[in-house]
């Protein structure tokens, strides 16, 4: 027997071997006609595919999450591939307080902003303009 799957994604992985079954189950039935014996082999594998998707929609989800871990998230600083111009990356969180950081594709440098992301920003280490947008 196989060992019990441990990983974060216990519920999507029941939910989606739930609809497996279930689809399979289906699938042998409309497709063999009506003899016994799809209906010997699609009747229990439908079955198993509902209590299934009974089970994985009733497990708790995921919700250990740490919020200081996630207030204390940072990108990982690293330069970025020449593409012709200069590269960046913005993340801005979505929850209060509202944070921006700014990865300098240049540099590899990361500026921190508080609230969301600016009209213009230039790095602070390499002083490189990053973008600039016109007021509409």
């Amino acid at each position: 027997m196989p060992p019990a799957p441990t990983g974060r994604n216990r519920r999507l992985n029941t939910v989606l071997a739930a609809w497996s079954c279930i689809a399979l189950g289906s699938g042998v039935f409309l497709t063999s006609g009506e003899s016994p014996f799809a209906l010997a082999v699609a009747a229990p594998l439908a079955i198993a595919g509902i209590a299934l998707l009974i089970a994985g929609l009733g497990m708790a989800g995921e919700e250990n999450v740490d919020p200081e871990e996630v207030a204390a998230w940072e990108p990982e600083a690293g330069k970025m591939p020449d593409a012709g111009r200069v590269m960046y990356r913005v993340d801005t969180t979505l929850e209060s307080p509202v944070r921006t950081s700014i990865l300098c594709g240049r540099c590899g440098g990361v500026d921190w902003v508080d609230g969301p992301k600016p009209k213009s920003h230039s790095c602070s280490e390499c002083e490189t303009l990053l973008w600039e947008s016109e007021e509409e």
